[in-house]
């Protein structure tokens, strides 16, 4: 049961509420991806200093979006029980006090990216954090069906972020990389509203299984999953990763198919959160595949 959200809260914030507001599991894939971009952009390491400063900006920048997101969704959250124990909802922190708390972040951040990084890389940053927490999270998701694949542009920016990081410019390989992301997200998120989808529902938000049901979702699913499929393949094809890429591409894409698959077929949903699972196995395998090969290329 929820608790009516106040701006001010009796009793003193705790250091967890606020580590609570920054989604640490999500600011750390997003830091993961934007370092393998950083790494991917040169030949051997990297500038250490640089890399240790993009990764905290960028992280930061994340956290701060994300207690943003605490705050736009609280009234959400509140009908959601995988998501009512969060901090607003349970009125262990204000919105005043949450917003405050991320404009601190959002500064440090850009602070950080444009004085030890480079101007370009917070720019970028600035305009991903407010993609994801104000117009994909404010706008998009409560209007459209589509809104993860739009506002999935935003998830999909850290690699590049690296990349730029390290390099001061954009690169048609850093794009490739923002691709991979971009396309990978909607067959992550749909298994979840899927199986979440009388929580949505409740919430009154238009998830593509709420309007549409489940059929289609699992059709979009599923062919998302086959475009994905080919598009892993676009960085051996540009010839920006070799044979070792390659293999793990293919395997952990035909994993991914083969999960795509099974829910298309079941009569039911309880596949969706295994199928959700291995999306993330697959988000990590396949940026630590990228890795292991660019660094293999580089052995005499």
């Amino acid at each position: 049961m929820t608790t009516t959200v106040s701006d001010s809260p009796l009793t003193p914030v705790s250091w967890r509420t606020y580590l609570a507001l920054c989604k640490l599991k999500v600011v750390a894939a997003i830091v993961f991806t934007a370092v393998i971009g950083m790494f991917l952009a040169v030949p051997g390491l990297p500038p250490l200093a640089v890399a240790f400063w993009a990764a905290l900006g960028i992280g930061l920048a994340a956290a701060s979006a994300a207690a943003l997101n605490h705050v736009y969704d609280r009234e959400i959250d509140g009908k959601m029980q995988r998501t009512e124990a969060r901090p607003l909802p349970q009125a262990r922190i204000g919105p005043r006090q949450a917003q405050g708390f991320a404009a601190v972040l959002g500064v440090l951040s850009m602070a950080i990216l444009t004085l030890l990084v480079n101007p370009l890389t917070a720019l970028l940053t600035f305009l991903s954090l407010i993609g994801y927490a104000v117009i994909y999270t404010r706008y998009l998701k409560r209007v459209t069906v589509q809104n993860i694949v739009i506002g999935g542009a935003a998830g999909a920016a850290p690699p590049v972020l690296g990349w730029c990081a390290v390099t001061g410019t954009l690169d048609p390989h850093a794009l490739l990389l923002f691709l991979l992301i971009f396309v990978w997200t909607p067959p992550h998120f749909w298994p979840l509203a899927l199986a979440k989808k009388d929580e949505y529902k409740l919430a009154e938000m238009p998830m593509l299984p709420v309007i549409y049901g489940d059929e289609l979702t699992k059709l979009h699913i599923l062919l998302y999953t086959i475009l994905l499929l080919v598009v892993s393949l676009l960085p051996y094809l540009t010839g920006m990763s070799g044979l070792i890429y390659l293999l793990a591409a293919v395997t952990l894409g035909v994993g991914f198919l083969h999960y795509a698959i099974r829910l298309k077929r079941a009569p039911d949903n309880r596949l969706a959160m295994r199928t959700f699972g291995f999306s993330l196995v697959y988000l990590v395998g396949i940026f630590s595949a990228l890795l292991v090969d660019h660094y293999f290329r580089l052995v005499p």
